[in-house]
């Protein structure tokens, strides 16, 4: 193996991974921007409120993008075994 198929197998598994984080952070990010300002506006100060709608947003995200981030993550790992035979010889 050299060098260069080694940083492109890890340049390939930092892409997925990022794609894999990305919907459920946006999903957090997006849900706690506006319950931060919910709570600035409104005064109400309960940290319980932001973290029961983050893991909210957290469980829609997964429910709805689970199956697209799974295949992905399948899809990867099986062309990862299959290319096995040419990155190592």
């Amino acid at each position: 193996m050299t060098p260069e198929t080694a940083l492109a197998e890890i340049y390939a598994g930092l892409q997925l991974a990022m794609l894999l984080a990305a919907p459920p952070l946006l999903a957090v990010l997006v849900v706690g921007v506006v319950v931060g300002v919910l709570q600035a506006a409104t005064q109400i100060n309960e940290p319980t409120i932001a973290f029961v709608m983050k893991a909210i947003a957290l469980a829609a995200s997964l429910a709805l993008t689970g199956h697209f981030l799974l295949g992905r993550l399948v899809g990867f790992t099986l062309d990862l075994f299959h290319r096995i035979p040419q990155v190592i010889g």
